[in-house]
């Protein structure tokens, strides 16, 4: 796919990263767990004190893959990045855009000094285990998430 142009998100592009992490939850059977408004996105995104960043894949001037990050800190490893959401919209799975988009947060990440990057994957989500697994990512069968909602 020679036409895909991958850049960082901007404000504008809050709706349709929202629709993208809609769509997600509903592939991961969560639909309701999605309660983050457009304007909190908007805020935490590109606010005074911006939170997250994307990247986005862009095909003919239509956003159909994110690749949504943070900042995490390990008192082990130093700075490290978070890849909240990997998302390509399913008709356009299998194109190659998760790999454009995660090839270019990698550079994102060597280029900004990280010490590596995190990410959690669902442990029935085969597709994007797989995916993984072809960068030698580790799997940690470890750690249990642990999380308060407010």
């Amino acid at each position: 796919m020679d036409n895909v142009v991958i850049r960082a998100a901007r404000k504008e592009d809050c709706p349709r990263i929202l629709e993208l992490i809609k769509e997600l939850a509903l592939y991961e059977k969560a639909p309701d767990e999605v309660t983050v408004t457009l304007e909190e996105m908007e805020a935490c995104g590109f606010g005074e004190k911006p939170v997250w960043g994307s990247l986005v894949a862009e095909v003919n001037g239509e956003i159909l893959g994110i690749a949504l990050y943070y900042d995490r800190y390990s008192t082990w490893k130093g700075r490290r990045l978070y890849l909240e959401d990997l998302i390509v919209t399913e008709s356009a799975r299998g194109l190659g855009l998760g790999k454009k988009l995660l090839d270019e947060l990698i550079v994102y990440a060597k280029e900004n000094k990280y010490h590596g990057m995190v990410w959690q994957v669902l442990d029935w989500n085969e597709p994007a285990i797989n995916f993984y697994k072809k960068y030698n990512a580790e799997f940690d069968g470890e750690w249990v998430n642990v999380s308060l909602n407010f």
